[in-house]
């Protein structure tokens, strides 16, 4: 075999002379899309490393045990703050000479299953995640083929995997003892989907927060809202048709706050007088809405430098316990928690003649 190096760029082409096998033979090698016999790949992994040849990831990683690469697996299309938190960990890989590969698990675990798989193919050092309902084949999956794994923003109540993400029974606790302060007994509360922990976690701290401040626990008060626009809004639309409707309400997260917002425009409620209202999360238009809103922020891009902190350790140490970090939110008071003046069942109702 030639021990020279071409003076240009090698290819492919140059790995299968120098090999002495196909052109088709070093794409299977390099991408992994058909098994090729140890001792064919032996040739082709040296030829690699003897030219230089650096005209593809796979390859590289191949001849140097690391891609430098990391997986990014989120719902693109759920909350706001997605965008800060891929903004902090992408920053966070570079300073580590990390590239990061983000992959849209569309909040489906099916999805988030093909796209994990797929970031295993391409060769990433690690994976972080953000949990999609009912993924813990995925999360087992990936802890037996020892692959470095992070689960971020939304908690489990796994010990076997690193994660983090925000404190939610206190933080939601404090934002309804704040909500209560300015005057209201009956609270409405717009849910995630019940099972999930972080929804769990954010009901049960309600309830602490109604408890503190002496309101009973009304069930009814309740709605789920699945994560989503939509939901918050068929949420807020549920708890209206109460005999007694709720003179404020929370929501567990940024895109439910959304979706109270869009119904109470579409029945004519003005928020911070017909109905207050107070969010988990912070988005951008927190403050750009008229009132602006009540929230308890999360500490997004710290959950994002987090997380690349401890995949960076889990590299450096394979054998460390797993570790779980909660990061404390914060209460951002703004206008929209105002007094009831009026009945949100007289004003609905008054919007919505049909109803």
């Amino acid at each position: 075999m030639p021990t020279q190096r071409p003076h240009r760029r090698p290819t492919q082409r140059d790995i299968a002379e120098l090999a002495g096998v196909s052109i088709t033979t070093v794409s299977h090698v390099v991408n992994g899309t058909r098994a090729v016999a140890p001792a064919t790949k032996e040739a082709v992994l040296a030829a690699i490393e003897q030219t230089g040849y650096t005209g593809d990831v796979i390859a590289r990683s191949l001849v140097t045990g690391g891609s430098r690469t990391i997986g990014l697996a989120v719902s693109l299309s759920g909350s706001p703050h997605v965008a800060t938190l891929v903004q902090a960990i992408e920053r966070e890989a570079a300073a580590a000479g990390y590239t990061v590969l983000l992959s849209d698990t569309h909040d489906d675990v099916e999805t988030q299953r093909s796209v994990v798989r797929a970031l295993r193919a391409h060769r990433v050092e690690g994976l972080l995640l953000v949990s999609a309902p009912g993924d813990k084949e995925v999360v087992d999956e990936l802890l037996a083929a020892e692959v470095p794994t992070v689960l971020l923003d939304r908690l489990t109540t796994r010990s076997d995997v690193d994660q983090v993400g925000p404190e939610n029974i206190q933080a939601m606790s404090a934002l309804t003892e704040h909500v209560v302060a300015q005057g209201h007994r009956r609270v409405g509360f717009v849910s995630g989907p019940e099972g999930q922990v972080t929804s769990d976690e954010r009901v049960l701290g309600h309830r602490l927060g109604l408890g503190r401040a002496g309101v009973p626990w009304n069930a009814e008060l309740v709605a789920a809202g699945d994560f989503s626009r939509e939901g918050g809004a068929a949420a807020l639309a549920q708890l209206l048709t109460l005999a007694e409707p709720p003179t404020a309400v929370l929501a567990a997260d940024d895109a439910m706050s959304a979706g109270v917002l869009l119904e109470a425009r579409r029945r004519g409620l003005r928020i911070g007088t017909d109905l207050a209202l107070a969010g988990f999360d912070d988005p951008e238009w927190a403050d750009l809405v008229e009132p602006p809103l009540t929230t308890m922020a999360q500490p997004v891009a710290d959950i994002g430098r987090e997380a690349m902190r401890l995949l960076l350790r889990r590299f450096a140490d394979p054998e460390c316990d797993a570790e779980t970090v909660r990061l404390s939110p914060q209460l951002r008071v703004r206008a929209s928690c105002g007094a009831v003046s009026s009945s949100p069942r007289e004003t609905a109702l008054a919007g919505n003649p049909t109803k």
